[in-house]
């Protein structure tokens, strides 16, 4: 028996047929395509203050914009290496990265200005620097080149240093001691003025090279030695805050400048308000995390920073750093800091 052909779908049909559609299906459609599709590189791993908190003000860009502005977050090293990816916003291939001031500095110099040796004792100071003369004075040298920033300075948080051999408690610990730093010239010199045996390194080759004990240390705010596992290879942890880092949220300026003067106003002003809550993260966290790393392993050390201060200050540390800044960069520095060479 000869099937019959089934009729043609009418237009009416068509239409009925679409209104039946369950609304989850047509929602997860895409009403338009962003105008500007951006991507935003980090270094630290997804579970950091700096990813969460920044992941929420892309999401209010996006809502704000009206979906004309979408940036995706690419966190945890993903698109490169630290030192790959300051190339990558340079150049534009990615249009938004935020960086340690102490890795900035191997291309931006004055972005060290914020890490020199025990600057500060505690946040007020570090604020005070940062939202004043000081942070204006660092983000004016970023603007002279191919980057800009796009916020204020977001927290990295105090430096402390950490072994798995012997324990740092006086100066004199740092002798000949093997400690990784980041490709930063500041504090591979700040180690060196202290006779330490210290060595540049990116960040996403450390892990290993504690385990393998290429380096018998580290130095690094207590948030990424616990976010990133570093207590897995580590025994104790000497609280001397030898330096505070910040990050900077950069953009490529070719990038930036495409955006709408509306769009950038959105931009700046939504990572500024995650700047704000990450800060507060980052002191809540510290605090915290004495107790969590504590119970993974950890043993922590309390030093006296003035006798570190006081031994650096023996060296030509500060002096050689002021020559090479220049009185009216290291004239904004200590106008917080209180003389420091």
């Amino acid at each position: 028996m000869r099937q019959s052909t089934p009729p043609r779908p009418t237009r009416r049909s068509l239409l009925a047929g679409a209104a039946a559609m369950p609304l989850c299906a047509i929602l997860s459609r895409p009403a338009f395509a962003a105008e500007f599709e951006y991507k935003l590189a980090t270094g630290q791993d997804p579970t950091h203050p700096v990813n969460t908190r920044a992941q929420e003000a892309l999401d209010r860009i996006r809502e704000a914009s009206g979906g004309r502005l979408d940036i995706k977050l690419f966190p945890a090293n993903q698109l490169g290496s630290d030192t790959d990816l300051l190339s990558q916003v340079r150049n534009g291939s990615v249009e938004f990265f935020n960086l340690s001031a102490s890795i900035l500095s191997t291309f931006v110099p004055a972005a060290s200005l914020a890490n020199t040796g025990f600057a500060f004792k505690e946040y007020d100071a570090v604020w005070k620097a940062m939202d004043g003369g000081l942070g204006t004075y660092i983000r004016e040298q970023i603007a002279k080149t191919p980057i800009l920033t796009v916020s204020k300075a977001w927290d990295n948080g105090f430096r402390h240093i950490t072994s798995s051999t012997r324990e740092i408690r006086t100066p004199e610990d740092l002798k000949g001691f093997k400690i990784r730093v980041p490709p930063s010239p500041m504090l591979t010199s700040l180690f060196k003025a202290l006779d330490a045996g210290a060595a540049p390194l990116n960040f996403n080759e450390l892990y290993s090279a504690l385990q393998t004990k290429i380096f018998e240390g580290q130095e690094n705010p207590l948030a990424i030695t616990a976010t990133t596992r570093l207590y897995e290879v580590q025994k104790t942890c000497s609280l001397t805050g030898h330096v505070w880092d910040g990050y900077w949220m950069l953009g490529n300026k070719r990038s930036w400048q495409r955006l709408p003067e509306d769009l950038r106003a959105i931009v700046t002003r939504e990572l500024d308000r995650s700047a704000d809550d990450q800060r507060a993260d980052i002191v809540r966290l510290s605090a915290s995390l004495r107790t969590d790393l504590t119970a993974k392993g950890i043993t922590f050390l309390e030093v006296d920073r003035a006798k570190f201060r006081d031994a650096l200050g023996r060296t030509t540390f500060y002096k050689d750093w002021k020559s090479k800044y220049g009185d009216a960069a290291w004239d904004h520095l200590e106008a917080v800091s209180g003389k420091l060479a």
